[in-house]
């Protein structure tokens, strides 16, 4: 982490994550999420030079914003480096703006490749890992923007396991909503399947009692010890009311690439700022090891 600091100036040293959020300068807003994660690929893809794209809830939360909607901004992000799109549905009403999205696209050289799954996407995974389109080389990132528990633990080991070990992992953007967590663990009273293969041990009622901080810890800590990830940092998402918003969303970050955490935090401190020129941005990024 001590490489090319001079890209850094203000980015942490090897930072545990308490210390990561005590740091943050600025407060990043709900309506700003998309745009964390679009601006973080725009800066990865000067390393990568390509790259496939998953996102596992991937219709607009906000239908009204589109710069609210992930899918959007980083598919029409520049440079287009990255090559194939991986959209995913459960509700065909809310698949048709993903539909839309890809009869929208321009052709490109070379080309990309889209494709819009319309179910649940803990069953969707098997395919996509299953089509021979992710190898070892590919540099994958995987969006889980979840409302509150649909993202199954055994989903995740399955994005955590696919490539050969030794190699980098498909990266994680996991979305934990830590703001109404314990309110809406408390409403699974009958239907306790659902938490318990979302958390994915039967214990997942200990975690009403946590708050925001703890509860992510708990999630960072099966990241590295269970799924095996290198890198797990956590940043924290805000509820718009002012600089005193409530904690809605943490964004746990979860990567083998040793830089992955130094761009995730630039990222986070510059996403409400214009976008940086490209060129310069080239200069600085493509410096960077694989």
């Amino acid at each position: 982490m001590a490489k090319h600091p001079e890209l850094f100036p203000d980015a942490p040293q090897q930072l545990s994550p308490m210390k990561m959020r005590r740091d943050v300068e600025h407060k990043v807003w709900t309506e700003n999420k998309a745009q964390l994660i679009a601006r973080y690929l725009r800066y990865f893809v000067f390393i990568t030079k390509h790259g496939a794209y998953i996102d596992g809830f991937a219709a607009p939360k906000d239908p009204s914003n589109p710069q609210s909607w992930a899918a959007k901004l980083v598919v029409e992000s520049e440079p287009k480096f990255l090559r194939q799109f991986f959209w995913c549905e459960l509700e065909p009403k809310r698949a048709e703006y993903l539909q839309a999205l890809k009869d929208e696209q321009s052709p490109t050289k070379p080309a990309r490749r889209y494709e819009v799954l319309i179910d649940d996407f803990n069953r969707s995974i098997d395919n996509i890992l299953a089509s021979g389109v992710i190898t070892d080389k590919t540099a994958t990132f995987c969006l889980l923007d979840q409302f509150m528990c649909e993202c199954e633990w055994a989903t995740l080991q399955k994005l955590a396991s696919h490539k050969t070990a030794g190699q980098n992992k498909i990266e994680l953007f996991y979305f934990l909503g830590v703001g109404w967590m314990s309110r809406g663990l408390a409403g699974f009273t009958k239907n306790t399947a659902i938490p318990r293969r979302w958390w994915g041990r039967d214990d997942w009622q200990s975690l009403q009692k946590l708050g925001p901080t703890k509860l992510t810890f708990e999630f960072e800590e099966r990241f590295r010890k269970e799924l095996g990830y290198r890198n797990v940092f956590s940043f924290p998402i805000y509820e718009h009311e002012g600089q005193n918003g409530k904690h809605m969303f943490t964004m746990i970050h979860a990567s083998d690439h040793d830089e992955a955490p130094r761009l995730m935090q630039r990222a986070y401190r510059n996403v409400m700022q214009p976008l940086e020129d490209e060129d310069q941005l080239k200069l600085e990024l493509a410096a960077l090891p694989l």
